[in-house]
């Protein structure tokens, strides 16, 4: 077997992982950290000298700067080309133009009041900013860390990848090369690190991701822990940006959310909704040959601009395209999650990523694989759900309708393409289980408006009145044959004026048969030959639960009627209203089953319970029998 080739003035073979650089003179290769050339600053040598052929040729020739407007800087300054983005004189321009004031679309929030509660009732479709972050679950280092801080504990050998924001070029370097370059008093390039995830690191341990993140990610809830596929870590990003750094217009990996922490400096960013007009012209844009000399902000209706100074955070929701500029020196933390909220957004970005043939390394790791976890877990719920005759949320039913139609696409090419199923989950059943559940929900909703007879639907209301809509109706349970029994017994006890524990002994009048016969009516759910105290009894329960339909969609800016503004959960008074800092257990997402608690024993079913067990302190329903008959035979019911 022949050995390998050597290179370099170290004489090793071919390492894919280290930079390398070719000598124009002997043609010989040579790694960077050998021969002292950055990555970076290869791109502006004309012509290379290894250290051998030096002595003999003279030292490197580098490149001539023709203009500061091209991402190619050799190019003769004729002024026929546009300017690209990224660029001196584009990052100009841009802090001169004019934009719609973020404020119109922020909603300014307290960090306790960003809670699951809250989105799952108002919907996160609108980003926000938080200046007063207590209560929102944030751990950060203190505003003096610094660049040397991170490289501490990071270590220095951490290649990491940084943007050469002139050229608009990725390039790999050391942390502690990136950490050299920014402390130097004077910077010939603009360099900007974006993507340094450090949850591998010491520096993790610094830093805790908002609860709201923690508690809506995908990752955190439904990712196994014996899962084959290694586990996504997406929640922890340091970002170091140097003054006028620039990160062009894009949508953040499989449409997640985000959240950004300015810790010193500060950042701007360019805001735009993902409606479906705006998302056709960013799938347009993205795979134009010219997509660096054309301004995405000038091809959309209303580009919106806010400034996020240091200490604030913003959470941007699903499919927000944006661009940032770094106006100072600053670093930031942030991360992303996928969660429940918008998951037909979420598939939708994820496929037009696809379709733009965007790189692995730039997309979500394992976002199919993902995908199945969820749909797999979702399942569990609907059944749960059905079981406890509850009305799932209308974003979770239009969730799972998404999430269907693109696992049965991605099955569909399953034999073309790498494949991401899980190997403990069958596809086909669960896609198969996933669309019964979903049937049952649409029958339901059938039944129930046939009933409403000729009554008119409500009018249209947006999005965020759906949601809270959904979330109360998920509460409503209908009453059991036992509890209209004892309701009933009670309010006949009533009508006859007899205090509950006093001894009466009176033969049975009409009245009380009449009475009696409603009783045993009643332990058949409804009342056939019902008293008019009886009827006033059924009429003052059934009306207390209310008729409210809610239907949630995942489009909220393509709907019907447009989106009603962003709202605050501060009541009139200034103060957080009960509403909002009331949580409930019941609506956070279900845990992944290995990370569930061990399930109850089997509950003891019987007709009037429909097998369900009673909560801890509650009388089973032998208990309450006894107990009606008790009070019953105290009235002389049963003589």
């Amino acid at each position: 077997m022949a050995a390998a080739p050597l290179y370099c003035v170290c004489r090793q073979p071919y390492d894919f992982n280290r930079f390398m650089i070719e000598c124009d003179i002997c043609k010989d290769w040579f790694h960077g950290s050998c021969v002292q050339v950055v990555e970076h600053h290869a791109a502006d040598i004309d012509v290379y000298h290894c250290p051998n052929c030096e002595p003999i040729h003279g030292p490197s020739m580098m490149k001539k700067r023709n203009n500061w407007h091209r991402h190619d800087y050799t190019e003769p300054n004729d002024g026929t080309r546009p300017v690209q983005a990224g660029t001196a004189v584009f990052v100009q321009e841009l802090q001169t133009r004019s934009f719609a004031s973020g404020d119109e679309i922020l909603v300014p929030m307290h960090g306790s009041q960003v809670t699951q509660c809250y989105l799952e009732r108002e919907g996160f479709h609108y980003p926000i900013v938080v200046h007063d972050l207590d209560g929102l679950g944030l751990k950060l280092p203190p505003p003096l860390f610094s660049v040397s801080d991170v490289e501490h504990y990071v270590g220095a050998n951490k290649v990491i990848d940084v943007i050469d924001v002139a050229r608009q070029a990725d390039s790999k370097l050391k942390l502690g090369e990136f950490v050299k370059y920014y402390y130097q008093p004077e910077r010939s390039k603009v360099l900007n690190l974006i993507s340094l995830e450090f949850s591998d690191t010491k520096m993790s341990n610094l830093v805790e991701v908002p609860e709201i993140a923690r508690k809506m990610s995908w990752v955190e809830n439904y990712w196994p822990d014996d899962s084959f596929f290694p586990k996504p870590f997406v929640q922890k990003y340091c970002l170091m940006g140097m003054k006028n750094s620039y990160t062009d217009f894009h949508i953040d990996f499989g449409g997640t959310s985000v959240w950004y922490h300015v810790l010193w400096g500060e950042k701007i960013f360019y805001l735009i909704k993902p409606t479906k007009a705006n998302l056709a012209l960013y799938e347009s844009w993205s795979s134009s040959p010219n997509q660096s000399e054309i301004f995405f902000g000038d091809k959309v209706d209303k580009c919106y601009k806010c400034v996020v100074k240091q200490g604030t955070t913003i959470f941007l929701p699903t499919g927000w395209i944006h661009a940032v500029l770094t106006s100072q020196d600053s670093m930031a933390f942030g991360g992303n999650f996928l969660h429940n909220l918008n998951i037909g957004m979420q598939l939708r970005c994820y496929e037009m990523e696809r379709r733009l043939k965007t790189p692995d390394l730039f997309k979500f790791p394992y976002f199919e694989a993902i995908c199945w976890y969820v749909a797999n877990n979702l399942l569990e719920t609907l059944k749960e759900l059905r079981e406890d005759n509850c009305q799932p949320q209308g974003y979770l039913v239009d969730g799972v309708k998404a999430l269907i139609s693109s696992l049965k696409t991605w099955l569909r090419r399953e034999v073309r393409e790498c494949f991401e199923v899980p190997d403990n989950i069958r596809p086909s059943r669960l896609i198969k289980a996933l669309t019964k559940e979903i049937r049952y929900l649409e029958d339901e909703s059938n039944k129930a408006g046939k009933s409403q007879g000729s009554a008119e639907w409500p009018l249209a209301r947006s999005s965020l009145e759906k949601g809270y809509q959904a979330q109360r109706a998920a509460r409503r349970k209908l009453p059991s044959n036992l509890d209209v029994l004892e309701l009933h017994t009670l309010e006949v006890l009533k009508r006859l004026e007899v205090g509950p524990l006093e001894e009466v002994k009176r033969p049975t009048s009409p009245s009380t048969a009449d009475a009696i016969q409603g009783m045993l009516s009643m332990a058949g759910l409804l009342c056939q030959q019902a008293s008019a105290g009886g009827d006033i009894l059924q009429q003052h329960w059934w009306s207390s639960q209310g008729n409210s339909n809610s239907n949630s969609s995942s489009d909220t800016w393509d709907s019907s009627e447009p989106c009603s503004a962003p709202r605050s959960p501060e009541g009139e008074d200034g103060s957080l209203g009960e509403e909002y800092s009331y949580r409930e257990s019941s609506l956070s997402p279900p845990l992944h089953p290995s990370k569930r608690h061990a399930p109850n024993p089997t509950p003891i079913s019987n007709q009037a319970t429909k097998g369900k067990r009673p909560k801890k302190g509650q009388a089973t329903t032998k208990q309450r029998l006894g107990k009606i008959m008790k009070m019953s035979r105290h009235k002389g019911l049963f003589l």
